[in-house]
């Protein structure tokens, strides 16, 4: 399967279960025919644990003599700065509820089969007579869940259970079930009220059921269904104050989408079978239940189906590998059909997770209400990895969930600027729950809160989208000339015309291995400074301080190359590298920047190899591997990608679902590698910078011939490329007039692109 994975077998664990979602609400899927859960999820719900209204402390007062002492020399000064305030963790991400539909004694029968389709999002089981699709829709934001089985045969038993791993013992539950109207057959509404220990907050969902030819009654746990031919659970879920009641609001709303997708008798017939997927029973034509399930997935399909196929990456390999379970997919490491499968499964949970906010740490979806970390968005690394494809990719909808929420926090990023360092502008925090953006990551040994690179790193992915669209953002112009006036308040300079420094400063999560956690200008914090004034400058050419930014860059310190030959992590001299540490934050320079290249500084460049050859994996974290990957990609290394992967891939990194865990073994729940891998695949096909392109820059071994396509450019041209050993065609179509110079293999030529024009290019033999 390209386009989808499938296993012979129910999920026994929620870590297994399928995923659809579509950006708001989630849906993990088990596919079991006797105990069917669909655990239910929510990008807004977040637990309140007393970090909702902190804001940042007034710390500006102590920064002068913080700065004083570290400039002489005391490396542990910033340990005590800000202290005395408690480490905050954000509220934590956790489910709503299963949807739980239990049919004792409907084993699965030999022939079993559940899967998932990426370019639809429907996740079906098929058991015997009996099947179900379930499916999140863009267009009406409803999770749609339908079962069919023979005329008469469908008995179950429905709720809504909470009753999930982790669960609190601080929450109050108000279970409801109820005739939906009275008269009317076959129609029941189930709800689920949970409010939080807070008091002023809670969440409600509610579950509209339809039943053809059959019965609902309501019972003391819920709905039961008997003598059905096909029943569909419509599901949506809301976060509010305590105050309200959202119950009847919901309960009309989704009677408004059943009784009008009903009413549409004259569409006849069910969704065709998705590939793979056959039943023995095929519904009556004009049966209720079908018809308003094929009314709702005919409207969600064009809105993900189109953003998904935008893009996709075909490798040569197996035909029957191809159509491998994921289970046993995964146990072949070194094949193409498995990059290929995580290609397009990782676009599509990607996509499926993004909608009014980007993925948090495990996309949209958890079964468990201890998520680790907080399942919070952590800014420092892992969301900028998550979302790394969304511009070449051809994936915008993801990149307007990153400006979603960066949009909404900026006014909370400009109080850490003010409080903690008594600047203009703006400061990112390291956590955010979706909520706050306020830094509340207060500790000695990982002083977070004076980690000052972060507004950069994140808007960094937003100007990439607005490069590839060609498309002006003054919003984001705006933002970029917030994070300039930081620098211009924040840069400690020597005299008027004299060289600045980055002093407190920190590179997460490290420290320098002959001093503190916070030091001076870390390379990280030095190269964020540097775009953040150039890029202001570029996007608002115009503004009376342009000059001023520019000059101003500068003057910030050069990166150094240390005593090893690496690019080191800190620019200040004296300062030595710990090079087991699974981040890499002062290779911001090679990627995504792209200010370090193999053409323009090649001597940097062989200092940044040699600074990925030193460095450790410590606790083998997925997002140090796949980062690893992106940097050696931009610089031309094709072992070290493959070093990379094979860590990955031949780590028991990913579940059955092919979502991703953090740890090997499958250990810790989390999208990083899922959500990485498609964007170091393109960047070791193609890359773009405004007036660059290179092909083929270092393809993996598992890749060894294939075609990608879709792939968005820096200048504005879409590029479809095909290689082998024998060499590469290149397919250009540019949407505006440009000169780029273009980089494929040992040739380096300038081409001249017209708008809507379509160039081919031919690619030597990879030797």
């Amino acid at each position: 399967m390209r386009h989808g994975t499938w296993e012979p077998r129910p999920a026994g664990r929620w870590e297994d279960a399928f995923l659809s979602g579509n950006g708001r609400h989630g849906a993990m899927v088990f596919g079991d025919p006797a105990d069917e859960r669909v655990v239910v999820s929510h990008h807004t719900l977040v637990r309140p644990n007393g970090s909702e209204n902190a804001g940042p402390p007034a710390l500006a007062a102590g920064l002068p003599s913080l700065r004083a002492a570290l400039l002489a020399g005391d490396t542990e000064a910033g340990e005590e700065f800000g202290a005395q305030y408690p480490h905050l963790w954000v509220q934590p991400f956790h489910p709503a509820f299963q949807v739980r539909v239990r049919r004792p004694g409907a084993e699965p029968v030999r022939g079993y089969r559940r899967q998932v389709d990426f370019t639809s999002g429907v996740v079906s089981s098929v058991n015997g007579d009996w099947r179900s699709d379930v499916f999140v829709s863009r267009a009406d934001d409803v999770i749609v869940h339908r079962m069919t089985a023979s005329p008469g045969s469908l008995r179950a038993d429905i709720s809504l259970d909470e009753r999930l791993a982790g669960l609190p013992d601080d929450l109050s539950f108000s279970p409801r079930a109820a005739p939906d109207r009275e008269g009317t057959p076959g129609t029941a509404l189930l709800s689920l009220r949970t409010d939080y220990a807070s008091g002023r907050t809670a969440f409600t969902g509610t579950t509209l059921l339809g039943v053809s030819g059959g019965q609902a009654r309501v019972t003391d746990d819920g709905v039961r269904v008997t003598g059905g031919s096909a029943i569909l659970l419509l599901t949506r879920v809301e976060r509010h104050p305590a105050s309200t009641d959202p119950r009847k609001g919901q309960a009309d709303e989704l009677r408004d989408l059943l009784e009008g997708a009903s009413d549409r008798l004259g569409r006849s017939g069910a969704p065709e079978p998705r590939e793979g997927i056959t039943t023995a029973y095929a519904p009556e034509p004009r049966d209720r239940v079908t018809i308003a399930y094929a009314h709702l997935l005919d409207r969600h399909l064009p809105g993900h189906r189109d953003a998904y196929l935008r893009a996709e990456l075909t490798l040569t390999t197996d035909r029957a590998e191809r159509e491998l379970p994921g289970s046993e997919l995964l146990r072949r490491p070194g094949s193409p059909a498995l990059v290929e499968r995580l290609f397009a499964a990782g676009r599509y949970h990607l996509l499926s997770a993004s909608g009014m906010m980007p993925p948090r740490l495990t996309g949209l979806w958890t079964g468990d209400w201890d998520t680790a970390w907080s399942g919070a968005f952590t800014t420092n690394a892992n969301l900028n990895l998550q979302v790394s494809s969304a511009a070449a990719g051809a994936l915008p909808e993801v990149s307007r969930a990153h400006a979603e929420l960066v949009r909404r926090q900026l006014a909370d990023w400009r109080d850490n600027a003010r409080e903690i360092f008594g600047a203009r502008g703006i400061v990112a925090p390291s956590h955010t729950d979706g909520e706050s953006g306020h830094t509340r990551h207060f500790e000695p040994a990982y002083p977070l809160h004076l980690w000052t690179a972060g507004a950069d790193w994140l808007l960094h992915p937003l100007v990439d989208e607005a490069l590839t669209s060609g498309r002006p953002v003054p919003w984001l112009t705006s933002a970029l000339i917030e994070a300039a006036e930081f620098y211009e308040d924040f840069l400690v300079s020597t005299g008027p015309a004299g060289p600045v420094t980055i002093v407190p400063s920190y590179s997460p999560e490290n420290r320098p291995a002959n001093g503190g956690w916070v030091a001076v200008d870390a390379t990280m914090d030095v190269a964020a400074a540097r775009h953040a004034l150039t890029t202001a400058a570029a996007f608002a050419p115009g503004h009376p301080r342009a000059p001023h930014w520019r000059a101003l860059a500068g003057r910030l310190p050069p990166y150094r190359v240390n005593e090893d030959g690496a690019l080191a992590e800190w620019a200040r001299a004296g300062l030595r590298d710990t090079y087991a540490h699974r981040h890499i934050s002062h290779l911001y320079p090679v990627w995504p920047l792209d200010e370090i290249n193999p053409y323009d500084n090649p001597a940097l460049a062989a200092a940044a190899r040699r600074a990925l050859d030193l460095r450790g994996a410590e606790n083998d974290s997925a997002h140090g591997y796949l980062h690893t990957a992106l940097v050696a990609a931009r610089l031309r290394d094709p072992r070290r990608v493959d070093a990379s992967l094979d860590r990955v891939l031949r780590g028991d990194f990913f579940h059955d679902s092919l979502m991703s865990s953090h740890y090997p073994r499958r250990d810790v729940y989390n999208a990083d590698a899922a959500h990485t891998l498609p964007a170091v695949l393109i960047e070791c096909l193609v890359q773009s910078s405004p007036d660059r392109l290179v092909l083929l820059p270092a393809v993996p071994g598992r890749c060894a011939e294939g075609t990608v396509r879709g792939i968005r450019t820096r200048f504005g041209a879409r590029v479809d490329l095909t290689w082998s050993d024998q060499g590469a065609t290149a397919v250009l179509r540019p949407s505006a007039d440009r000169t780029v110079q273009v980089i494929a293999g040992g040739d380096h030529y300038p081409l001249s692109l017209v708008a809507d024009e379509k160039y081919v290019l031919a690619v030597p033999r990879r030797t």
